[in-house]
């Protein structure tokens, strides 16, 4: 259903709801439309004291709800923060485009557009979020300048509880496009994540110290993973999501530093990952310095079409110096089911289970996996499997190598 169709269906069910209830008391909530308070949609004009203010004004209202209004229209706005807690609940409607500063230095904050200590934040409309990342993307080579410029990224939430985001577009962010830190019961649904394939560190979806998150209907093609789930988040269940361009769906990287915790419970189904480097992918350092457990992670009913490598475990990540290789991993991997795991891999070796020698990964099961080689090298697709303890079943493409 496209945006203005369903504006237009929303409406008639509200009109409609409205002639049902007219007899009884009605609690709308008050809108703050973000031009009364001066916001000018000129795509040019800096409206982040505008935004604030209706923030503030939004924020503290005691009486019933609050929704603030984001009409169709390019409303520039700097770097900004929505910072609670709240006296009531917030739905925030964007309907028009938020345009970033194509300039990285003027956004004076590591988060375009950032919230904090809310709980009950319902985020949708038809909207986009432009972070503007073209000029910023051969500025992001960290990996071997130290004194690379920090990048923004495009939204982040942090103690953000009880929340929602629906229906929005982010676009082409500097660096990563969503970002949650101590986020707790969060649904995603109905989003769009765009950047190209070659823009680097361009996350779609990225989750640290969070839990009970639902991520579904989404669409994700960027530079870098599609979903990245980091140290100390649980509960998370993401179905019916596309993804490609980017680096698959990933766990970790993992262990690098001494103050992580442990990762647990994550569901990801109905999935369909397109021309992507990878598909379900977990990474931990081989050099670890924390001994954390992954665990309780169940794969099913995924499609690879031309992935790189459909299915990798790499517990000897080392992407670049200064990083060592030079000991095992102590990331702790189990309690792992892939199952229905079906497509094309444009590497010969379509599953990838490299653990660790101190850790071995247990309790792992494969069942139903259909994984063909089409690649330039030719033959049939292989398996690699290192200190790993579990079981399959059911059609192997590639030939099973578990014990």
């Amino acid at each position: 259903m496209t945006c203005n169709i369903a504006s237009a269906f929303k409406a008639l069910c509200l009109s409609l709801l409205f002639v049902a209830v007219a007899s009884r008391p009605t609690f709308r909530p008050k809108v703050f439309n973000v031009q009364s308070y001066g916001a000018k949609p000129d795509g040019k004009t800096d409206n982040a004291n505008a935004f604030t203010k209706v923030w503030k004004n939004a924020c503290e209202r005691r009486d019933g709800s609050s929704k603030i209004y984001v009409p169709k229209g390019t409303f520039y706005l700097g770097g900004v923060e929505f910072i609670g807690p709240c006296k009531n609940q917030i739905e925030f409607v964007i309907d028009g485009t938020l345009l970033a500063p194509a300039n990285p230095s003027d956004i004076k904050q590591d988060t375009w557009i950032n919230f904090r200590y809310i709980n009950n934040l319902f985020i949708s409309g038809c909207g986009i979020l432009d972070g503007q990342g073209k000029q910023s993307w051969p500025l992001n080579d960290c990996h071997k300048n130290t004194n690379c410029p920090k990048l923004a990224m495009t939204m982040g939430f942090a103690f953000v509880n009880n929340s929602r985001i629906n229906g929005i577009t982010s676009l082409n962010s500097k660096m990563g496009h969503f970002n949650f830190f101590s986020v707790h019961h969060f649904n995603i649904t109905d989003v769009t994540i765009t950047a190209p394939g070659d823009s680097p560190n361009t996350d779609g979806i990225k989750f640290g110290f969070s839990s009970n998150i639902h991520i579904s209907n989404t669409h994700i093609g960027t530079g870098d993973d599609c979903i990245a789930i980091l140290s100390g988040t649980s509960n998370v269940n993401i179905s019916n999501v596309n993804c490609g361009p980017g680096h698959g769906i990933s766990v970790g990287s993992l262990g690098k530093n001494k103050d992580e915790k442990d990762v647990q419970g994550l569901t990801v189904r109905d999935i369909v990952f397109n021309g992507t480097s990878d598909g379900i992918r977990i990474k931990t350092w081989e050099s670890s310095a924390s001994k954390i457990i992954v665990s309780n992670f169940v794969y099913e009913n995924i499609q690879m079409i031309n992935v790189g490598k459909p299915i990798n475990i790499d517990q000897k990540y080392c992407p670049y110096p200064p990083c060592e290789k030079k000991g095992e991993s102590h990331v702790q991997i189990k309690d792992l089911k892939l199952k229905n795991i079906y497509g094309t891999s444009k590497n010969k070796v379509a599953v990838n289970l490299q653990c660790s020698k101190s850790f071995p990964c247990k309790n792992v099961e494969l069942i139903d996996i259909n994984l063909k080689h089409n690649g330039v090298e030719g033959g049939p697709s292989t398996a690699v499997c290192e200190n790993i303890d579990g079981s399959a079943r059911g059609k192997m493409i590639p030939q099973n190598c578990l014990n």
